[in-house]
């Protein structure tokens, strides 16, 4: 296995990326837990139409650190009506997958109908991101595995009929969630997962119901799970904790711990 393979996802620390000032002691932080790579998504210091740090800044923050951005996040209507403007992005930040955190339920809804409008209309975009080397990716949650009247899940639409240039930022804690077996959609998969989003899935006897917690300490079969990934292609495993229940990077930490501690 390749040293290199862990990366942390942005969303995880969002709290902490409210300045130049704070993003810098944040990615400082990220780096110095060993993380090598980073998703940038949710960064509140690069929002709105004059962000205080820009993407070329982003990019030295990251060489500094001796950090790559492995993917973005990016609102699905920047990629759809300014789609010049986000290559342009991603090329300043040295990224090269774009990824969109949901189909926008407003504008395709949870239907096949929508799912395939939603095809047509990202054709466009996944084409001119190829040409500028830039791929484009779908992250899930547990919506996408709604039932159709086939018997497949909406989530199988993307995989049959998106073409081999749609990458799916699998999403296994959400899959689990869903009530689905991850290593089948990671089967179904291959070779178009080269970024996944991993965290673990927790029993807390306080709780109502399972909860986010660190890889490694919930129920998620790791053993199973990592093979898997390895079969189908994966690259870099990004750890997202969208909720923590302790200090955010300890969180970080203890996952970027557990999967070294598994090889990867």
């Amino acid at each position: 296995m390749s040293k290199d393979k862990i990366a942390a996802q942005m969303y995880t620390v969002r709290e902490h990326t409210c300045s130049a000032e704070e993003l810098a002691e944040t990615l400082k932080k990220i780096s110095d837990i060993g993380y090598t790579a980073v998703q940038m998504s949710a960064i509140k210091a690069m929002k709105g139409d004059n962000p205080e740090v820009s993407a070329s800044e982003a990019k030295k923050m990251l060489d500094d650190n001796g950090l790559q951005c492995i993917a973005t996040h990016r609102p699905w209507d920047s990629l759809l009506e300014n789609t010049e403007l986000e290559i342009e992005f991603h090329q300043q930040l040295g990224c090269d997958f774009a990824a969109i955190g949901g189909i926008p339920k407003d504008a395709y809804g949870d239907t096949e109908e929508g799912y395939r409008r939603f095809l047509q209309d990202a054709s466009q975009v996944i084409s001119k991101l190829k040409q500028a080397g830039i791929r484009f990716g779908h992250h899930n949650h547990a919506r996408e595995f709604v039932r159709i009247k086939d018997g497949r899940w909406l989530e199988e639409i993307l995989i049959d009929e998106g073409g081999p240039d749609l990458m799916l930022e699998l999403d296994l804690y959400w899959v689990e969630h869903a009530g689905v077996n991850c290593l089948k959609v990671l089967e179904k998969s291959h070779g178009r997962v080269p970024v996944i989003h991993l965290k673990d899935k927790e029993v807390v006897a306080e709780e109502k119901e399972p909860v986010m917690a660190p890889i490694g300490e919930g129920n998620m079969d790791w053993d199973e799970i990592i093979p898997a990934c390895e079969q189908a292609g994966v690259r870099w495993y990004a750890v997202e904790q969208d909720v923590c229940r302790r200090d955010a990077f300890d969180c970080l930490k203890a996952s970027y711990d557990f999967l070294r501690g598994k090889g990867l």
